[in-house]
């Protein structure tokens, strides 16, 4: 297992964490059209790219909504650690079967506490009585 596929299974689910979405269209058109060799060919399918811009997109319009981005961070507790762990395993299946394990544990887990970070901090924004 390389170093440089640590560092990608760590930041993708780093970024999972923070907008999985985001994560799979941005790997996907890397994919697709400058051809970056660890991002998993995969990734770079036309239905891959478009669903993923539909759940960027709506995303980003419950993000603004208020009650619905808190549903919608609950809901995520259990999708982003998933799509972590998938892409670290999808970067990193090629080598063996315990550099896979070991690269889906490290995005899922990345992704699982960046998730809880990012909504903890925005549960207790949202709570704080306003400052004058």
């Amino acid at each position: 297992m390389g170093a440089e596929l640590l560092a990608w299974s760590f930041t993708s689910g780093w970024a999972s964490g923070v907008n999985a979405y985001a994560v799979v269209l941005v790997m996907g058109l890397l994919d697709r059209f400058v051809h970056v060799a660890a991002v998993p060919d995969v990734l770079g399918r036309t239905d891959v790219i478009v669903v993923a811009a539909i759940l960027f997109a709506l995303e980003a319009v419950a993000d603004k909504i208020p009650y619905l981005d808190s549903v919608w961070d609950a809901v995520h507790l259990g999708i982003r650690p998933v799509v972590g762990a998938a892409l670290g395993y999808l970067i990193g299946h090629e080598s063996s079967t315990l550099a896979g394990a070991v690269l889906a544990a490290t995005g899922g887990l990345t992704a699982l506490l960046t998730h809880l970070t990012k909504s903890g901090v925005r549960a207790r924004g949202s709570t704080s009585p306003p400052s004058r």
